[in-house]
């Protein structure tokens, strides 16, 4: 990946940004889920974009 491309570092700079508010999100409802396997659910969730958004910093980091 080339270290000056601007598009790619705005794209995954603002895929951190909102993989990080979703899963805040997700993790303030899991608490409230109306049962297990709603909490469950949310939990799944949240571990996949953690996943996406250790990727997207891993790609940053690639590029400095």
């Amino acid at each position: 990946m080339e270290a000056d491309d601007p598009v790619l570092e705005k794209v995954l700079r603002w895929t951190v940004e909102r993989d990080a508010a979703d899963i805040q999100q997700l993790l303030e409802w899991l608490p409230n889920a109306a049962n297990r396997r709603d909490q469950r659910a949310l939990l799944i969730r949240a571990k996949a974009l953690m996943s996406e958004l250790e990727n997207a910093m891993n790609e940053l980091n690639r590029l400095d």
